[in-house]
């Protein structure tokens, strides 16, 4: 009596079986929304000269005292005087900012186009102004901030300021931001829509306060104005 084996092919798995999960919320790390700058901007039309408007914008160092998210406001350079005024303008600061439960400090390149533009960035964003119209933030900028933004990668701010009669002024602000961890990115989208039209609100409410109890500030030119004031 004999007896037989019979031998059966060996299965082999060469890959790991695919499991499929579902979830009910996103994964906010499966995506990096933070390498693409959200964009806001807001828009008002003021019934106020421009000087007096420009002056009260560029006068960086009172931000903390009436904006929101703006805990505190530091220059910590000035410009070399203007070919236009011979006036110095803020041209590096330290902001600390908070909003949406993030609180973080920034060190930020300004660039004061008199009249025109007053624009801030931050890390190693670079500033959409023309250089000939800067070359007064120019000098000595070699020596001056590296390019650290702590839980952003890209930092944008910029007031435009239009002439649009004697006693009309259209004021834009267009904000550009990334964050460092995409986390932030997705934590930040309910708060973020609101930041620009917030900023600008609290702008507009500034500049009424001002020239209100201030009426000699309406009519002055901008070489007369220091800030929010007039020279003394």
């Amino acid at each position: 009596m004999s007896t037989r084996f019979t031998t059966r092919p060996i299965l082999r798995l060469t890959h790991p079986p695919t499991i499929h999960r579902r979830t009910f919320l996103p994964n906010p790390f499966a995506q990096s929304p933070s390498s693409t700058p959200q964009s806001l901007t807001a828009h008002r039309t003021l019934p106020f000269p421009s000087a007096p408007i420009y002056s009260i914008i560029a006068d960086v160092p009172s931000y903390a005292s009436f904006l929101p998210y703006c805990h505190r406001s530091d220059i910590t350079h000035w410009s070399a005087p203007d070919a236009i005024y011979a006036r110095r303008w803020p041209s590096e600061g330290k902001l600390t900012s908070g909003f949406g439960g993030i609180t973080e400090s920034f060190r930020s390149r300004v660039y004061c186009v008199p009249g025109k533009y007053v624009e801030s960035v931050g890390g190693d964003t670079e500033t959409s102004l023309p250089r000939d119209l800067i070359a007064h933030h120019e000098e000595g900028a070699e020596a001056r901030m590296g390019g650290d933004n702590g839980l952003l990668t890209h930092l944008r701010s910029k007031w435009t300021i239009e002439e649009l009669g004697r006693n009309k002024t259209g004021v834009t602000l267009a904000l550009e931001f990334a964050f460092t961890n995409p986390f932030y990115a997705a934590l930040s989208g309910g708060v973020a829509p609101k930041v620009a039209e917030a900023m600008i609100r609290a702008f507009e409410k500034r500049v009424v306060e001002l020239l209100e109890r201030n009426p000699e500030m309406v009519g002055a030119r901008l070489e007369e104005l220091d800030g929010s004031r007039l020279k003394r």
